[in-house]
């Protein structure tokens, strides 16, 4: 049996949902493929695919199996690719994890370029807030906000970003604004909490040399990006917003700032990939895209 091939086989099933439709994209006949298949399950001895007459799934133990089909697949491809013609021609499928609140930043203001320059990439954007581990969920690459502390990835900086205490009109209309942090107990505040710990993130503040960091209660605490945002804008209470979100909806009118002489710590942003010693071309290609896209993207960088 010709692993790689029955692999490959497996994958386009599962692209296709069914065997006639992989057989057709591999320009092999159906028998092949199904044989292929028959093999690659006795070889490991688990079930990759239930088969009816109507349709064709994959098990659990298939799944997991695809995608550490995938790696392998693309990681040849790229080994060919680096000793090939088309090396400066970014190909295949690239995985990329970005937290919730940048992801809908990034798919507005620069996915469609980076799209139109290389169209033989085939990007899959994880969304989310939780932390991911690159190498058992096959992730390419990610985009955090904060420091890296695992040595075994490389971060290269990208840019920056600031949170902006802010709050709806319709809040400030009714409960008015603070004039000092050690206000904000008075008001109705909407805390962010962490994944696994379930800590509620700090309120920092520096003005004149003078800094502080508060640990507020709230009515609300949520552990999304997007669900956060809403909150704010619904005008549940007093919130911090990333500035490059913080922007849009302060020239559309939505949210007003607060404590504006009052100012958070910078926040690094990092694009992170597993260390290899010869990086992928497409992996290559959306890190530098986002270094220039962060370079030029306004409440990215910080303004002097």
């Amino acid at each position: 049996m010709d692993k790689l091939k029955a692999m490959e086989a497996f994958v386009k099933v599962v692209d296709t949902g069914g065997f006639t439709r992989a057989a057709e994209v591999m320009q092999a006949p159906k028998a092949t493929v199904s044989t292929l298949i028959q093999d690659l399950e006795s070889q490991l001895g688990v079930r990759l695919l239930h088969r009816t007459t109507r349709k064709v799934t994959v098990t659990a133990d298939g799944a997991s199996y695809y995608e550490r089909c995938l790696r392998i697949l693309d990681d040849l491809r790229e080994a060919d690719d680096s000793v090939s013609s088309r090396q400066g021609d970014p190909n295949g499928r690239l995985r990329v994890d970005v937290f919730t609140g940048m992801a809908s930043y990034l798919l507005a203001s620069g996915l469609p370029d980076f799209l139109a320059k290389h169209p033989k990439i085939r990007l899959e954007m994880g969304c989310g807030d939780r932390p991911v581990n690159m190498v058992s969920e096959g992730i390419d690459c990610v985009i955090r906000a904060g420091e890296i502390s695992d040595p075994s990835l490389i971060a290269r900086r990208i840019g920056s970003m600031w949170f902006v205490t802010c709050a709806s009109p319709t809040y400030l209309a009714q409960h008015g604004a603070p004039n000092h942090p050690h206000d904000l107990p008075k008001h109705a505040l909407i805390n962010y909490f962490l994944h696994g710990s379930g800590r509620a993130v700090p309120w920092d503040f520096t003005k004149d040399g003078e800094r502080l960091e508060l640990t507020l209660d709230g009515p609300l605490a949520v552990n999304d990006s997007n669900v956060y945002e809403d909150a704010c804008l619904a005008g549940v209470g007093i919130g911090r917003m990333p500035s490059f979100s913080y922007q849009r909806y302060c020239q559309q009118g939505l949210l007003q700032p607060v404590l504006a002489d009052w100012v958070s710590d910078p926040v690094p942003v990092y694009v992170v990939y597993a260390s290899k010693r010869h990086l992928s071309t497409k992996v290559q290609a959306f890190v530098e895209w986002a270094a220039e896209f962060f370079e030029n993207a306004p409440g990215l960088r910080r303004q002097a």
